[in-house]
């Protein structure tokens, strides 16, 4: 643990900068010579299939795959005055912390109110369709599947012998004839 400590040092690099350091050499260099970062592990025994889970919440990023990109609206999306007319300053300022307020307390009233049955009902709604998938259709499916396997292997025989040397050679047939357009 003590040496976890000694190693441990804060390099700060400016990067913006373009001057040469005391040694010649470029801030780019020394970023690449910086000690790695050493982090402690505070369980051992914890899989990483564990820390990355579709069940725990992820608190920082709630739409991570980007579903609700469309809501991400500003009060300059909403609502704009053309440069003919125009409110007074005071009222542009007021009206813009008036509706980025009632935006976001509203939203958070109906979410108190809804977040919770919304998500039982849904979740509710997901359980039976995921059982019903996997209790019913799918061994349905399977059963109907071994029991026309004689009418797959009939239709596949009559498609190779039947339909596809008459297609076939109709196509040929019809390869022959070209047209030409010309204008007169």
């Amino acid at each position: 643990m003590e040496r976890k400590e000694e190693e441990s040092q804060e390099v700060e690099i400016d990067l913006d900068s373009s001057e040469e350091f005391e040694n010649g050499e470029d801030p780019e260099v020394l970023w690449k010579k910086a000690p790695p970062a050493f982090e402690e592990d505070d369980n051992i025994h914890t899989s990483t299939l564990v820390e990355i889970s579709d069940t725990k919440p992820l608190i920082n990023s709630r739409d991570p795959r980007g579903i609700n990109d469309s809501l991400k609206v500003t009060f300059e999306d909403v609502i704009a005055e053309p440069v003919s007319v125009r409110s007074g300053d005071r009222v542009w300022i007021w009206s813009h912390a008036l509706f980025e307020v009632s935006r976001v307390w509203i939203y958070r009233a109906v979410s108190v109110l809804l977040a919770v049955p919304v998500s039982v009902i849904t979740g509710l709604l997901f359980a039976l369709l995921s059982c019903f998938h996997v209790w019913m259709v799918s061994p349905c499916l399977r059963c109907l599947l071994i029991g026309t396997h004689w009418l797959q292997s009939l239709w596949s025989i009559v498609m190779e012998v039947i339909v596809q040397p008459l297609f076939t050679s109709a196509g040929r047939c019809c390869g022959g004839f070209s047209v030409h357009l010309a204008k007169e």
